[in-house]
């Protein structure tokens, strides 16, 4: 099996312009999706020392790097290293966009789970906020949302290592709703899955249908105006603001009209958590998993034994919902792992009117928690990053990210990493074989190229 990638300095040389465009960072976006190097996906910004933090070009040389399931939220990410942000800035700050580009498995009415990495406390930990069940429903509702948990997730995440204003991670995603981006070619093929229930709810129709009335397709433009301005009151007044107060009784009062059934006192009952990561040594690494309750059955450890012995490292099990991986690591070493869904592929299949949250499904008889599958090594004694990994696909997700781990840390070539990944698994990972920050030149990103994601970063030369 080969990987869809390119090597970037060989496509476009090694020469840096005195100034990376954003427009530029786009396009090639789209034509590597598969760029599994990270020393080559953009041109570094080499702003001078007196670029300020929280602006990109504040850091030259070694930038870290990102690998996610969409390409525009991983420029989101590393425009955020780029600036001075660290790994978990870059990972908020990716996750709120991913709440825009790929809201068909990570969104505002979702949730997810992340493992953090501090090299400066050399522990790991993680951070749980899946999307919510619901104990009691309101009459009238006949789509149960779950309880939106990204947003309170996302914050919780910020508190283990940001770096920048919460408000300034906010930012990409709001600009992204409100002036509209590409849809990429991952979500397009979501959309095309599920275009004819999810385009008989008007609110969805108003956001995702083309004027031809069919669904929007790659290259095409999605503008969510209505998320843009959630997403605005969420960045100058918080995260709170969803959960109550004005916006949470905008939310309740429209869910209610959506069938979804959301009540004010279960959003403000929604908390995220922060607990101990199970852990597995492997030679001279620990690889740090998810708690059993937080992985809804993913199976990523089992799997990443599996391959950690060369064995086909599949979780199975019937269907379930889809979700969404994303990876960072910054200069220090700090790195971030995690998965977001929506349970179902777009969740509910409804819109809010006039909030533009796109509304989760509740785990139900006939709604499965979507597994969340990530992974992240690092070694025993020096506490040094090693790999992280996320997953998607399904039932495979745990067999993605863990079949990954255990094949990086076989020193398995990059081109093979994913190649024993059953259908429909599909896995990103960063991996530093030196380990980070000692031996950054070491790193490398891969997507799988089976799916739509990237990985990309910069190194000094």
């Amino acid at each position: 099996m080969t990987t869809r990638t390119i090597r970037c300095t060989e496509a476009f040389g090694r020469t840096r312009p005195p100034r990376a465009r954003p427009g530029l960072a786009l396009l090639l976006a789209a034509l590597l999706p598969g760029c599994s190097t990270m020393n080559s996906m953009l041109p570094s910004f080499g702003g001078p020392p007196s670029v300020p933090l929280g602006t990109p070009g504040n850091v030259t040389g070694f930038l870290g790097g990102v690998a996610a399931e969409e390409p525009r939220a991983a420029i989101v990410a590393r425009e955020i290293l780029s600036a001075g942000g660290s790994a978990v800035d870059a990972a908020v700050a990716g996750a709120f966009a991913l709440s825009v580009t790929l809201p068909s498995r990570a969104g505002l009415g979702g949730g997810g789970a992340c493992l953090v990495f501090s090299a400066g406390r050399r522990e790991v930990e993680a951070v749980i906020f899946p999307a919510g069940a619901r104990t009691e429903l309101p009459p009238g509702t006949d789509r149960p949302a779950a309880v939106p948990m990204m947003a309170r997730g996302l914050f919780l995440l910020h508190t283990r290592g940001g770096r920048l204003r919460f408000d300034q991670l906010v930012r990409p995603a709001e600009d992204l709703a409100r002036f509209g981006t590409e849809i990429s070619r991952v979500f397009a093929d979501d959309l095309a899955a599920v275009a004819a229930p999810l385009l008989t709810d008007p609110n969805a129709r108003r956001v995702f249908a083309s004027p031809g009335g069919g669904p929007l397709r790659a290259g095409e433009r999605l503008t969510q105006l209505d998320l843009g301005a959630t997403l605005a009151q969420m960045r100058n007044g918080g995260v709170g603001e969803l959960y109550q107060g004005p916006l949470s009784q905008r939310v309740a009062e429209a869910s209610l009209l959506a069938g979804g059934g959301l009540t004010e006192a279960d959003l403000r009952a929604g908390r995220a958590e922060a607990s101990a990561p199970v852990r597995v040594a492997a030679g001279n690494d620990v690889v740090h998993f998810l708690p059993a309750s937080a992985d809804g059955g993913a199976g990523t450890a089992t799997a990443f034994q599996a391959a950690l012995a060369g064995s086909v490292p599949s979780t199975g099990g019937a269907p379930v919902g889809a979700q969404a991986g994303l990876v960072t690591l910054d200069p220090q070493g700090n790195a971030v792992a995690c998965a977001f869904t929506m349970n179902n592929l777009f969740g509910t299949g409804r819109v809010l009117p006039e909030v533009g949250i796109l509304l989760g499904a509740a785990p139900s008889g006939s709604v499965s928690p979507a597994p969340l599958a990530v992974a992240l090594a690092t070694n025993r004694e020096l506490r040094g990053f090693r790999a992280a990994s996320a997953g998607a696909g399904q039932q495979e997700a745990g067999a993605a990210a863990g079949g990954a781990m255990g094949a990086v840390l076989r020193r398995t070539p990059n081109a093979d990493i994913f190649a024993a990944v059953p259908q429909p698994g599909r896995g990103l990972v960063i991996s530093c074989p030196g380990y980070a920050p000692g031996s950054t030149a070491s790193c490398t990103g891969v997507a799988d190229p089976r799916g739509g994601g990237v990985a990309i970063g910069s190194f000094a030369r």
